[in-house]
């Protein structure tokens, strides 16, 4: 018996569906190895990542959109990058600290001594700053020196006395310092050069570009912005009721006094929301006479004496000591400070001064029940979920 022949039109579908599942398997096994096995094992050789890139995608709640605020594209492999060069003590003169020496992940990505220790057993002049202090880099920052935000006040910079304009210029200012890792960047890119994962790493972020000072600073920036601290307690209560003056259901009696005080006196300076810069630079009193003028070493101007960066308070509970000197090693001698201990100087900021003579420093003149509300709520910025993320670990075996 013949068989009856189909219509090349009947036979089209099947053939259709049968290519189509072929692209698709094509397409399943080209996407699934992303590295060679030789490239693999480079990498292997001295790092513990995954075969897959790993998803820096920055994430933002929505109290913190509805305000504004952008999350920045991350490119995940400049970001993978950027770790490994952030752990990196081969960006240290003599290979003994990396940028994570001073800047922990579970201290929020501070330190916890008042002064790190450099490459050469030296101690760096201020404390470091918290790298995890901001909701995210890019946009609490303002975009790397102008750009993610415009709603909000002018780019915030970087460092005690913020004379660096970018992540960028900070990363090289810190690489090349004679205390803190003593290495020129020429050097820096010469030495990366010769070791074989970043040959890797490099071509996967930057294509067949090879290795230079403009796309290591890049990555570290890139890195650095894929920090988002977002899941905190304050968070969660905000986002239940997009009201940060109004008691959170979420709090205890405590934390909801202590928060109460912080708006009332605080942020006017740190802000409402822990994530907008409200001011950038201000003297918070600490002398009356200052060993470190602070902002005046930067632009030679008596009225700059004793300024110093506002820093940004989230995981604050986790990042002391405290000031630009540490000369506070809890958050209750911080809350003292402000309660009954603030200098007299001539440029003292305003808010500081007694709103009633507007000459004599300001008293918060709190019981001791309400410093403890105080403290109590500062802890509730914490973000635990940030301090464990696998994805900012040091990636080094």
């Amino acid at each position: 018996m013949q068989m009856r022949k189909l219509p090349w039109i009947a036979v089209l579908p099947a053939v259709l569906v049968l290519g189509l599942n072929a692209c698709v398997k094509d397409n399943v096994s080209v996407n699934t190895q992303y590295y060679t096995a030789e490239e693999f094992a480079t990498l292997s050789a001295a790092l513990d990542l995954p075969a897959e890139p790993i998803d820096y995608t920055v994430v933002l709640p929505v109290h913190l959109t509805q305000q504004g605020f952008k999350a920045p594209i991350i490119n995940n492999h400049k970001a993978a990058l950027g770790r490994v060069l952030f752990y990196d003590k081969n960006l240290s003169q003599n290979k003994t600290v990396s940028c994570a020496s001073c800047h922990k992940q579970e201290l929020a990505f501070s330190d916890d001594k008042a002064f790190s220790e450099g490459f050469d057993g030296r101690h760096t002049k201020r404390n470091s700053l918290a790298l995890a202090a901001a909701a995210n880099f890019e946009t609490s920052y303002g975009g790397d020196g102008g750009g993610s935000f415009s709603s909000f006040s002018e780019a915030v910079r970087f460092f005690w006395d913020e004379r660096a304009n970018s992540i960028l210029e900070q990363s090289r200012m810190t690489i090349q310092d004679d205390i803190e890792m003593g290495m020129p960047m020429h050097e820096v890119v010469a030495r990366i050069q010769t070791i074989p994962h970043y040959q890797v790493l490099f071509r996967k972020a930057y294509g067949p570009t090879g290795i230079s000072e403009a796309l290591l600073l890049e990555a570290i920036r890139e890195f650095l912005n894929s920090f988002v601290s977002v899941n905190s307690k304050f968070d969660e209560g905000l986002a239940r009721t997009n009201d940060p003056f109004s008691d959170f259901d979420i709090f205890t009696s405590q934390e909801n006094i202590g928060k109460r005080i912080y708006m009332e006196n605080c942020a006017s300076c740190h802000s409402h929301n822990l994530s907008t810069a409200v001011e950038n630079l201000a003297n918070n009193g600490l002398d009356a006479y200052y060993t470190d003028q602070g902002r005046a070493l930067v632009t030679g101007i008596s009225q700059d004496e004793g300024i110093f960066k506002v820093p940004f308070l989230r995981n604050i509970a986790l990042t002391g000591p405290y000031m630009h000197d540490g000369r506070f090693n809890t958050l209750e001698e911080v809350v003292e400070h402000y309660n009954s201990g603030i200098q007299d100087h001539p440029n003292l900021d305003f808010r500081l001064r007694n709103p009633f003579t507007l000459t004599d420093p300001k008293r918060l003149e709190l019981t001791d029940s309400q410093k403890q509300a105080l403290v109590a709520f500062l802890h509730t910025l914490t973000d635990e979920e940030f301090v464990a993320d696998v994805r900012f670990m040091d990636p080094f075996k």
